[in-house]
């Protein structure tokens, strides 16, 4: 036992002054590898954890919004151009991802404290749900929808009248995103009854 306390104030001494022990280069050096290994692998989990397999790995989303989602356009569609689960909920500049992602942590613990564990659960808390989710790409300009649509990209003329005239429109205000108009277009809607315009 003393053996092992004296080599642990040992690695202790070296660990607080390791410039006496170590040359300045090899500790920069070490330091630089270090930082490339930890960049590495938080890049790697960032990246794993933004796949559709991760995504519908929980049970809470695979039995609810996704087997909605494979109903949709942008799960199956003429031109197999296809919208995964971080498509739509996930930016992809690498600053609103990082935020993004820490917004998530509250939905692991919803996941850890079994909040949506039941469909019955789910159904009670889907309107809530929704509308932290539409309030939050009403409060980003739809920015995940626009990486995949674009107003300066899109040809009016091959859009139905409604389509068209919407667009422009919103197009010319600016008040109005994605959102205001195509709630529900990749999951039901919850119920809205009592929500003014439904």
């Amino acid at each position: 036992m003393k053996a092992l306390f004296a080599l642990l104030k040992d690695y202790w001494g070296i660990l607080r002054r390791p410039s006496l022990y170590y040359s300045l280069g090899f500790l920069t050096l070490g330091g630089f590898i270090a930082g490339i290994i930890f960049w590495g692998g938080f890049n790697t989990a960032l990246e794993l954890s933004n796949t559709e397999k991760f995504c519908i790995s929980c049970h809470e989303m695979r039995d609810n919004v996704f087997v909605e989602l494979k109903d949709t356009i942008h799960y199956t569609n003429r031109s197999g151009v296809r919208a995964s689960c971080p498509d739509c909920h996930v930016p992809h500049e690498w600053t609103h991802k990082i935020a993004r992602k820490m917004q998530a942590s509250k939905e692991v613990w919803g996941k850890i404290f079994d909040t949506i564990d039941t469909r019955d659960k789910f159904l009670t808390l889907r309107r809530e749900l929704a509308e932290h989710e539409w309030a939050r790409l009403k409060a980003n300009d739809s920015r995940e929808c626009r990486n995949c649509h674009n107003f300066e990209f899109m040809d009016f003329t091959r859009q139905s009248k409604r389509a068209s005239a919407m667009h422009s429109t919103s197009l010319a205000n600016g008040e109005a995103t994605c959102i205001d108009c195509h709630k529900g277009i990749a999951h039901k809607l919850p119920d809205m009854s009592g929500v003014k315009g439904w």
